[in-house]
C-alpha cells in the first residue's frame, strides 16, 4: 500500500491523539543514541519513520499491529531511544511504535514488580525505595530509559556486580503481543523470556514487565584512588570477591578518563587510576581498608543520606563513562569487551603495549552465569572504520571478547539467545514487520 493510503487509514483508524506524522515528531521518535558510534552516525542519520504510533493501553498496541499487518508496513519499537546501536532506528521506514505512553506501576509487591514497558526505571526505583525495595539492576541512563526498553535493548548495569546481567534471572514474566492478523497477547516466564531479552523487539512487541526487587540499602558511593591502574583492577577484583561488603558498582578506570567527569574531576586526584562504587555504608571503612592493601585510598565519598539528591558516581560509568569522554572530545567513541577472568591483568598490558592512549580502559565487575568477570568499556580515539576494526581484531587475537557496538545486528552484536530468536520470529511475525534489519 502507498505510503500515503495506509497513513490516512490508520489515522482514521487509530485517531489523530495516536498518530504523528509532522516532521518534528516524526525525525525526533526515529532516532536514539546511535551517534555514540560514529560507524553508526554515518549510517544510521538520515533513517527515519513514516509515521509515529503513541499507544496509550495493550489495546491501542494490538490494533496498530493488525493495521500494520494487514497494510503490510514495518513496525519499530520504542522506549525511551536511550539504546546505542540503533535498536528504535527504523531502516526501512513504516512506524516507530512509541511505548512510553504505556507508563503504569501495575503492582509492587514483596520482592518484585509488575509495570507497563514505558515507566522510566528512576520512577520505579523512586517507588519501590519508598516500599523499603529497590531495582537489583539498571542502565546508567535509568533516569530516562524504561522498563521494556531496557529488557529489550539492554544487558546490565549498576547492580550486575552482585546480580548478573538481565539473562540472570533479572526478568520474571513479560507480556508480549506478536504482529499477525489478529496479535497473540503471550505471557512469557522461565526460559521462554531468552526469546525476547535483548532482541530489539524484533520477535514481538512488550508492554508490561515484571522484575524481581531486592531490599533497599542505603549506598554510600565512593571513589577510591591509585597510582597504578592494574592496582586498581585487582583491588576491584577483591572487592567484587568480598561478600561481607555489599556493593552494586565497582568501576575502575585508567587515567585520564576521571579528567572527563567535570562535575567531580575537581574532587578526584590528578594522574590517578580510580575505583567508582557504591557500597552499603556500614561496610565503607571495611573497602577503605581493603584499598589500602592494594596501595589505594579512600578518595571522594557521596555518604547516603545524599543518595540521589546529587549528581551521583554512577552517572560516570557503564556508558555515561563514554558519553563524558565524548563531551569532553566527539572523537572518543568506545567498545564492549570481555576480558578472561585469569589473566585481564597480561590482556591489559598487551592493550595499552599495542595502543597507549589511544585505546583508554574502563571496567566493569559483574557476574556473568555465576561467574564473577571483568567486563569493559574501552574508550577509543576514532581516527578510521578501519583502525577502528584493527583494534577490536587484535582484541580478539588475544582472547579478548568484543560484542561490537557499530552494528545494528543482533548477531553481529553478540548478544542475546540468536539462533532462538530466529524461530521464534517466524511463529510471532511472519511477515518479518517486526524492526527488520536487525536480526
Amino acid at each position: 500500500m502507498e505510503t500515503t493510503a495506509w497513513k490516512a487509514d490508520m489515522l482514521k483508524s487509530l485517531g489523530e491523539s495516536l498518530v504523528l506524522t509532522d516532521a518534528e515528531s516524526v525525525e525526533k521518535l526515529s532516532k536514539d543514541y546511535y551517534w555514540y558510534s560514529p560507524v553508526l552516525d554515518l549510517r544510521l542519520k538520515d533513517k527515519k519513520a513514516d509515521a509515529i504510533v503513541v499507544p496509550k493501553t495493550e489495546q491501542d498496541v494490538a490494533a496498530a499491529l493488525a493495521l500494520a499487518y494487514r497494510m503490510r508496513v514495518p513496525v519499530t519499537a520504542r522506549g525511551a531511544g536511550t539504546g546505542n546501536y540503533g535498536q528504535a532506528i527504523p531502516l526501512e521506514g513504516g512506524i516507530v511504535l512509541d511505548l512510553s505512553g504505556l507508563d503504569r506501576i501495575v503492582e509492587i509487591g514483596d520482592g518484585y514488580a509488575r509495570a507497563q514497558s514505558g515507566v522510566r526505571l528512576g520512577t520505579l526505583d523512586k517507588s519501590a525505595r519508598e516500599q523499603g525495595q529497590e531495582l537489583r539492576i539498571y542502565p546508567s541512563t535509568y533516569v530516562k530509559a524504561t522498563v521494556g526498553g531496557f529488557v529489550s535493548g539492554g544487558s546490565g548495569g549498576i547492580g550486575s556486580v552482585t546480580w548478573g546481567n538481565l539473562w540472570d534471572g533479572n526478568v520474571l514474566e513479560a507480556v508480549v503481543y506478536t504482529l499477525e492478523e489478529t496479535p497473540r497477547r503471550l505471557v512469557v516466564k522461565g526460559g521462554e523470556l531468552f526469546d525476547y531479552i535483548h532482541n530489539y523487539g524484533t520477535t514481538g512487541i512488550m508492554t508490561e514487565v515484571t522484575i524481581p526487587l531486592a531490599p533497599r540499602t542505603e549506598w554510600a558511593q565512593a571513589v577510591f584512588q591509585f597510582d597504578g591502574f592494574e592496582a586498581s583492577m585487582r583491588f576491584g577484583e577483591a572487592l567484587a570477591r568480598e561478600e561481607s561488603v555489599p556493593k552494586r558498582l565497582v568501576s575502575p578506570m585508567e587515567w585520564p578518563l576521571p579528567s572527563f567527569f567535570k562535575p567531580l574531576a575537581k574532587a578526584l586526584e590528578p594522574a590517578r587510576a580510580a575505583v567508582l562504587t557504591e557500597i552499603a555504608e556500614p561496610a565503607a571503612g571495611m573497602a577503605a581498608k581493603l584499598a589500602e592493601s592494594f596501595g589505594g585510598r579512600l578518595g571522594h565519598v557521596i555518604p547516603a543520606a545524599q543518595y540521589r539528591k546529587t549528581i551521583g558516581v554512577s552517572d560516570f560509568t557503564w556508558n555515561h563513562t563514554t558519553l563524558w569522554a565524548i563531551k569532553a572530545d566527539p572523537a572518543w567513541t568506545y567498545l564492549q569487551a570481555g576480558f578472561a577472568p585469569d589473566r585481564y591483568l597480561e590482556q591489559i598490558r598487551a592493550v595499552k603495549a599495542a595502543y597507549g592512549d589511544e585505546v583508554l580502559l574502563h571496567f566493569e565487575w559483574m557476574l556473568s552465569g555465576g561467574t564473577l568477570v571483568p567486563t569493559a568499556l574501552p574508550v577509543v580515539y576514532f581516527k578510521a572504520e578501519e583502525r577502528l576494526y584493527e583494534i577490536i581484531a587484535f582484541f580478539r587475537s588475544i582472547g579478548v571478547a568484543i560484542f561490537d557496538p557499530h552494528t545494528w545486528m543482533l548477531e553481529d552484536g553478540g548478544r542475546g539467545a540468536i539462533g532462538r530468536m530466529r524461530s521464534q520470529k517466524l511463529v510471532n511475525d511472519p511477515l518479518s514487520l517486526l524492526n527488520p534489519g536487525k536480526l
